[in-house]
């Protein structure tokens, strides 16, 4: 296995703010690779943890307070941490003033990769929805081609945690937003930008900021790149003409349009040469058809043979937390899809199912579920959790939608299990289009939580028959 040369970064200084799931890899690699890295994050724990794991460094890790960015390289921040909107960080204004880059780990994995010496292709994906799906199943269609890959970033591993790849290797990074905005080299050789809609707007000012940070993704391509677009929305084909006037090969992507390059068709994704491949059970909905869509192009641009294509999609799993079934009791599925964390990615779910009894609630992003009402009528009821339950509250009752107030996942659930019984309801469907951080550590958490309890009522199910059976 290729490993990076602990001498590869041996002369460089970084400074790597914050030491979440991002920046504690960064400073152990960068230190592992010869660079002098100075770490800090306000959390006591956070700076234990990074010296007492740190394994063996070739250059030197040192955790102290930023108060000078003299002879500094870059500053590494966690994605999470502003540099400009809504207030930038103290650290981050020192480094403009010092004319010190602020980068994104995902920049610093692709300059290791090229140090090293190492050719292997990138392929990133962003889009306010679908991108860790299409990761995900970009990275499996590789796999399914006998491709060596290895996939991370804003979904799952940190770009600096990722291995060394030979040349006909390739990395595939889901990149948020606040990754975006971070870069200075790194080079995508298929890129991908699925849909825009509104979402972290207090970090990027309004839709021509965000908007603006998500086309990053194509800087640097040329003409043996491609780039692949979603045509849902207005802002995404405007950025698709702007980057096809650019000289960079552009194929859009849909699933319901027949006019985009890639689209679905009678259940299978085509394209101009006629069948790719036709989704499974694990991909459901419109949404999803257009995820495969732009996987496939991706993958077909990569050097996947169509017919490994055609097996390989659907040997797909599902990605976890994204309208995952995680059981059915009495006729009722229960569906985890804690990742929707905006009215949008909701929107998507909510269109596949009839009858819904919907668990929602949160942190509300702008605009709360306002975009949903189209949606209404599919839910028979309600059941709202975390900090801005109320305001979602006043929408529903506002569109005579029956709901309920009951705080959190330990009594939504059972309470909705007992409603899609009542009312003949399919599915009992965790849907939050809200952030997850009032209750939880994160949406995956959520979405756990919500598997144990419905693993809760398994259990009672079948104890309850053993005790009547008895």
């Amino acid at each position: 296995m290729l490993t990076f040369a602990p001498d590869l970064f041996a002369g460089h200084r970084f400074v790597v703010l914050g030491l979440g799931r991002n920046g504690t890899p960064a400073a152990r690699a960068l230190a592992a690779m010869g660079a002098d890295v100075q770490a800090w994050d306000d959390g006591e724990a956070a700076r234990a943890a990074l010296l007492t794991e740190a394994g063996e460094v070739s250059g030197s890790l040192t955790v102290a307070p930023v108060e000078s960015l003299a002879g500094v390289d870059a500053l590494v921040m966690s994605p999470g941490i502003p540099h400009v909107l809504p207030v930038a960080h103290p650290v981050a204004v020192m480094a403009r003033e010092a004319g010190v880059a602020i980068l994104s780990d995902a920049d610093l994995l692709f300059q290791a990769v090229r140090k090293a010496g190492s050719k292997a292709r990138f392929a990133g994906i962003t889009g306010t929805n679908g991108k860790s799906t299409t990761t995900a199943l970009l990275a499996h269609l590789l796999r399914c081609g006998g491709v060596e890959v290895s996939e991370g970033g804003n979904l799952g591993p940190a770009s600096l945690s990722l291995p060394l790849l030979p040349d006909d290797g390739v990395y595939v990074l889901e990149m948020s937003s606040y990754m975006l905005e971070r870069l200075s080299a790194l080079r995508f050789d298929v890129a991908c930008l699925l849909n825009l809609t509104p979402d972290h707007l207090d970090r990027h000012g309004d839709m021509v900021g965000y908007a603006a940070a998500k086309t990053r993704i194509f800087d640097r391509m040329g003409a043996d790149d491609l780039a692949v677009i979603g045509n849902g929305d207005s802002w995404c084909r405007e950025i698709a003409a702007s980057v096809t006037a650019r000289g960079v090969p552009v194929q859009t992507v849909s699933g319901v349009d027949e006019a985009a390059d890639f689209h679905l068709m009678s259940g299978a994704v085509v394209d101009r040469e006629g069948i790719v491949a036709r989704p499974g059970a694990a991909l459901p909905g419109a949404h999803n058809a257009e995820n495969a869509c732009a996987a496939l192009a991706m993958a077909l641009k990569l050097g996947v043979a169509r017919g490994v294509l055609a097996d390989g999609i659907g040997s797909f799993g599902g990605l976890a937390h994204r309208q995952k079934l995680v059981a059915e009791l009495d006729g009722v599925a229960f569906v985890d899809d804690s990742k929707a964390t905006n009215a949008d990615a909701t929107s998507r779910a909510l269109g596949c199912y009839g009858r819904i009894v919907w668990i929602a609630g949160g942190i509300a992003k702008a605009g709360g579920i306002a975009d949903l009402v189209p949606y209404f009528l599919r839910i028979t009821e309600a059941f709202l959790i975390g900090r801005d339950a109320p305001e979602l509250a006043e929408t529903l009752a506002a569109h005579g939608v029956r709901h309920s107030i009951v705080g959190d996942l330990e009594h939504a659930v059972p309470e909705a299990y007992r409603a899609a019984r009542a009312q003949g309801a399919e599915v009992v469907l965790l849907s939050p289009a809200c952030a997850s951080f009032d209750q939880f550590s994160g949406f995956e958490a959520r979405g756990l939580r919500f598997a144990a309890l419905t693993e809760e009522l398994l259990r009672d199910a079948a104890r309850n028959g053993s005790e009547r059976a008895g």
